[in-house]
């Protein structure tokens, strides 16, 4: 745990940094780029402020593909003991 993944400004996400990762799920954290914040497919929620900044915490079990803030696709690939793998690529 504590890995990092940066990704591209346009995301609106700073560097995401995986928290934990269970026999199902995958448990992340970032940071906010810009104001406004939406998830779809994967749990989660953070604060916003008017200007962006605040955080997101995000759970996503493996199989799924979330969007992010319409622009951002993240998959949870695979889970194995303590290894995850994402992919992460623009969204549509």
């Amino acid at each position: 745990m504590g890995d990092v993944v940066a990704v591209p400004e346009r995301y609106g996400l700073g560097p995401i940094e995986i928290t934990a990762i269970t026999a199902a799920a995958v448990e992340m954290v970032a940071p906010l780029t810009r104001s406004g914040y939406s998830v779809s497919g994967c749990s989660g929620g953070g604060g916003v402020s008017s200007q962006g900044g605040g955080g997101v915490g995000m759970s996503c079990e493996v199989g799924t593909v979330a969007t992010i803030n319409d622009v951002m696709s993240l998959e949870v690939a695979e889970i194995s003991d303590t290894v995850a793998v994402l992919r992460i690529e623009p969204a549509g």
